[in-house]
């Protein structure tokens, strides 16, 4: 994750069934999160993080990040689909801070 509010890579493949350990690092300037749902789900809370940008959260499905910090987020993709994620940090999503899982 960068600044340049975009994930590499945006698309990920994925075995179903199979337990990924996502690294993440952020070499931005600024904070930055990665997480994963649906695209629904995602912008509903992307909005949510408009209106209330210092909420504070730690779900399991996403990992956030200060600049120049690394973590790291575990999933296990038990169904085969197309998954989402992106950064919600205020503006990052609307910028196309996002991607995408597909899992076969």
């Amino acid at each position: 994750m960068n600044d340049t509010m975009r994930f590499t890579p945006a698309t990920i493949l994925v075995k179903r069934g199979e337990t990924v350990r996502f690294l993440v690092k952020n070499s931005g300037k600024v904070k930055h999160e990665m997480v994963l749902g649906s695209i629904k789900e995602l912008q509903e809370h992307a909005a949510l993080m408009q209106k209330f940008p210092e909420m504070e959260h730690s779900d399991p499905n996403q990992v956030s990040l200060a600049p120049g910090k690394s973590g790291e987020l575990i999933w296990q993709f038990s169904k085969a689909g197309r998954f989402d994620f992106a950064c919600l940090q205020p503006g990052h999503f609307e910028a196309g801070m996002r991607g995408d899982i597909v899992v076969k």
